[in-house]
Formats: structure tokens, sequence, C-alpha cells
């Protein structure tokens, strides 16, 4: 019997229904394989199985799904997001399926619990982690698992979630955070779950703009908070813990100096080539990243600050395509970046367009000379 020409049934579930479709599950037939998953789909949408064939549902999913194309799991997932009568099992195979797939179940599935995001924060990739921290209503031991992760691009994503249920400890690791990770101070000052005290403490880190959304919601005395902040300042120099920071910055600044010599002498050589930023990333030489791009593209210092540091991926994007990364290598490039740089650039909207080096360069140079926006 074809696929196409079976009548399921919309009235009732009993075994010889679902043996049948068990069977038909087994067709060699990719497309009949994908026609019934899609009709076994519409028969459950209309009449959701009872308890008793979960099972052999289950097993009639997995088997279909686990042989069907891209735009046939594509359309499962966006279809079985919402449901609770999905068999679990398929939902997590979804779950873990390539990230387009698995967005609409990580964020919307019921049948998700706590175990299975938290698995996925563990085993997933970080494009799954994020999906994770943006979904709605999510629970507390997976917020906490976030936090205790420290993943920026996921703590940042979090921190935008302003249903998640983040409790007072997880909160204020997130603002420890962001006395690193600049990505998060924005999304925490407008955060429902901000206190006043946590609100003191961001309030020492984040700019001019975000001190002013701070203290339109809270009462911040800038005169008595710089105090506080100097004589807490005065009182850490000499101290051990003084010493030693000094000593990082003294040692930081030799390392930067010694990788602009080694970008200055490959130059000169004629061997500095686009490998070299993948390379550096790789060994998390974030300053020699930095130097390379810069000199690559005859772009400033500011320039690739500002490229790395902004609210979209995009200037970073055309500095690169500029120097000859490809287009298929950037997406891979960005997320070593945003490791590396506390998560930034941020997560803004932008689309990646093929376009020749020139032509990235100028667009690149155009929107570094475009007036700065708070």
């Amino acid at each position: 019997m074809s696929v196409v020409q079976l009548e399921l049934p919309r009235d009732a579930w009993d075994d010889r229904t679902v043996s049948e479709l068990l069977a038909l599950a087994s067709s060699r037939s990719a497309d009949d394989r994908q026609r019934l998953l899609l009709k076994v789909t519409s028969l459950c949408e209309s009449n959701p199985p009872p308890p008793k064939v979960a099972p052999l549902l289950s097993d009639i999913f997995l088997a279909l799904t686990a042989q069907a194309e891209r735009d046939i799991r594509l359309a499962l997932s966006e279809r079985i997001a919402g449901v609770d009568w999905a068999p679990p099992a398929l939902v997590n195979m979804l779950a873990l399926d390539e990230i387009e797939i698995a967005r609409p179940v990580i964020t919307s599935s019921p049948l998700l619990q706590n175990a299975d995001l938290i698995r996925l924060l563990i085993e997933a990739t970080l494009e799954h982690q994020i999906a994770v921290a943006r979904r709605p209503q999510l629970a507390r031991p997976v917020v906490d698992t976030i936090v205790d992760r420290a993943e920026p691009v996921t703590m940042t994503a979090l921190a935008s979630n302003r249903t998640a249920d983040i409790g007072e400890d997880a909160m204020r690791k997130l603002v420890d955070h962001s006395r690193r990770i600049a990505g998060l101070r924005a999304p925490l000052t407008r955060h429902p779950r901000l206190n006043e005290q946590l609100a003191q403490q961001l309030y020492q880190w984040v700019g001019q703009a975000l001190r002013q959304s701070i203290g339109e919601r809270f009462r911040i005395d800038d005169a008595q908070l710089n105090a506080a902040v100097q004589d807490a300042a005065a009182k850490a120099v000499g101290s051990p813990e003084w010493r030693a920071m000094s000593a990082r910055m003294t040692e930081d600044r030799a390392r930067i100096d010694a990788e602009r010599r080694l970008v200055e002498k490959l130059q000169a050589a004629g061997q500095l080539r686009p490998g070299l930023l993948v390379r550096a990333l790789r060994e998390q030489r974030f300053e020699l990243f930095e130097q390379t791009l810069a000199v690559l593209g005859g772009f400033s210092e500011a320039q690739v600050h500002h490229a790395i540091r902004a609210p979209t991926a995009e200037p970073l994007y055309l500095a690169c395509i500029a120097v000859g990364v490809d287009k298929a290598v950037f997406a891979s490039l960005l997320v070593e970046v945003r490791k590396l740089s506390g998560g930034m650039p941020a997560d803004g909207g932008w689309k990646a367009t093929p376009m020749s080096a020139h032509a990235a360069s100028r667009a690149f140079h155009q929107m570094m000379h475009k007036p700065a926006t708070v």
C-alpha cells in the first residue's frame, strides 16, 4: 500500500492502526516515510493519542524522523514545539539537532524538563546554549547552571531574559561578571530582578548612559558613591592584591609590546597573512589577533577595538572580509572572539552578505567614521 493513499482514522487509535503505521515506517522509500511522518503528525494534532499507544507512537516518530530530510525535521520541530502529546524522546532528539531545527522545541516545548535543558547546556553547541538561556520562564536550576558555567554569551542572553527565575545569588554573580563582560551591563540595568544594592555595585563600572538608566530606577548618591570608591582605592594601594595587579599589568604591557613587534616583523618580511588571525585565537593570544587585524587592514587600533566591542558583529565582519577572511570561516572566528572578549561583539541584528574585500574595507571605514551613538 502506498503511503500517499493511506486513509488514517481520525476517531480512534486502535492497535491495528498503530501496528500498520509502524510497518509503513520501515518503508524503503524516503518519500513514503516523510509523507507518513507528516500524516501521523496531522493525526496527532486533530486527535491526540491515548497513553496506551504512546510507546508505539514514539517508535514510529523516532524511526521516521531519524531518516527524514532536513526540511522535514524543521517542519516537524515547528509543529510539535508547543504540544504536550509528542514523545519526549522525539523532542529531545530534535533539541540536539542543528540549531535551526532545535530552536523551536528548545524555546517552546513543555516536554523539555530541567534536566534536559541542563544536558543541552553541557553537551550542545554555544548556539543551543543561547537558545536555552532565552527560553521563557526558565527555571532556577537551569539559570544557576548557566551562571555557574560562566559562558559570557550565554550569560548575556540570560540577562536579557526578563522572565527567567534568576535568584538573588545568581543575579549577584551576573553583576560581578559584568565587571569584565561589558555585554552584560546594559541588560542587567533593565532587569526587573536587579535590586538597589546590586545597582550600586553595577553603577561603578557602567558608562554615563547606563548610569542614567540606573539612576532613574534607584536612588544613587553619585557623590557618596564616588567617595566610597576613592576610599576603597586608597586602602587598596600597597596591599598584596594591589601589588599583584600591578605586576599583572606590567606583564600585560610587555606581552602586548611583544605581539606588536612580531606583527611588525612579519609585515616587514611580507609574511603577515589572514591565517594568523585564526591561529592567534586558537592560541588565546587576543592582543595578537587585534594587532594583526589592524595591520592587515590598515586600520587603527581604536577602530579594531570599537569593532570588537560593537553592539553588532557587522563591523568585525567587514574588517575580517576586508583582510581576506572567508565568509564561511567568520562564524567560527566570531565564536572564538566572543570567548576571549567577554561576549563581544554583542548579538545585534545584522546579516552577513557576500562582498569583495575592497567593498568590505570601504564599508568598514564608512561605518567607523559615523558619529558615535549612545
